[in-house]
């Protein structure tokens, strides 16, 4: 991890809410201004993936996962979708069958070999473009350009006493997990990264972050 994160630190934990996200005001201008010009930008692609999202498979072009922001609050974050509509029946069946895919799921709530995830699908996840709709969540303020990426409530269960960190930030179109490693990595490590994050953030760590994420992104490395 290493150019980003050279050494380990003391966390400062904390139970009480925060007046206001990591970054304040000053992050708050940067995302929005950062957000409406990926849109504007990105417009043509955006639409590109909508429409191959809604011939590839029967099924909503746009899902909605309810996850948890700051301070705990709730939000439907978005993409385009890449799982088949009966996504929640494969996995039910693929965890019951093969006990190795359900250790792999219990570890990182992710499966190298998934059965729910379409043609198109796999290809936009390779990508990160099926993460593009996120663009709206920043507008709105639900989310960062830079942060922790975002959780469900169960899985912010697996923070232990580092969720304090987690609710204390917006979450993230990309952040440290997605230049270090991705999916390689143990969920641990990505407790860990989002925890440095909370306690050592800066518009300079915001900024490298954003550099590296291009090549990351080129590279589709960690994706699956």
């Amino acid at each position: 991890m290493d150019g980003l994160l050279r050494t380990d630190t003391e966390l400062d934990l904390t139970d009480k809410a925060r007046p206001s996200p990591i970054g304040c005001a000053s992050k708050r201008t940067l995302d929005f201004v950062l957000a409406a010009s990926g849109l504007l930008i990105l417009a043509p692609l955006l639409l590109l993936c909508y429409f191959a999202t809604m011939i590839s498979s029967p099924g909503p072009a746009i899902f909605r996962h309810r996850r948890v922001g700051f301070n705990g609050q709730a939000f439907d974050c978005l993409k385009f979708r890449t799982m088949a509509i009966d996504a929640n029946e494969r996995l039910q069946r693929l965890l019951e069958s093969d006990a190795n895919a359900a250790e792999e799921w219990r570890r990182t709530q992710k499966l190298r070999h998934d059965p729910r995830i379409t043609l198109v699908g796999a290809a936009l996840r390779k990508s990160s473009l099926d993460e593009l709709p996120q663009l709206f969540n920043v507008l709105k303020g639900e989310m960062s350009i830079v942060g922790p990426r975002p959780v469900t409530e169960d899985e912010l269960g697996r923070y232990g006493h580092c969720a304090a960190e987690y609710l204390a930030c917006r979450p993230g179109l990309t952040g440290l997990w997605q230049v270090s490693g991705r999916n390689t990595t143990t969920y641990d490590r990505r407790v860990a990264l989002d925890s440095y994050y909370a306690n050592n953030w800066s518009h300079r760590l915001d900024l490298r972050i954003i550099l590296v994420t291009i090549p990351t992104l080129l590279t589709a490395y960690g994706a699956y």
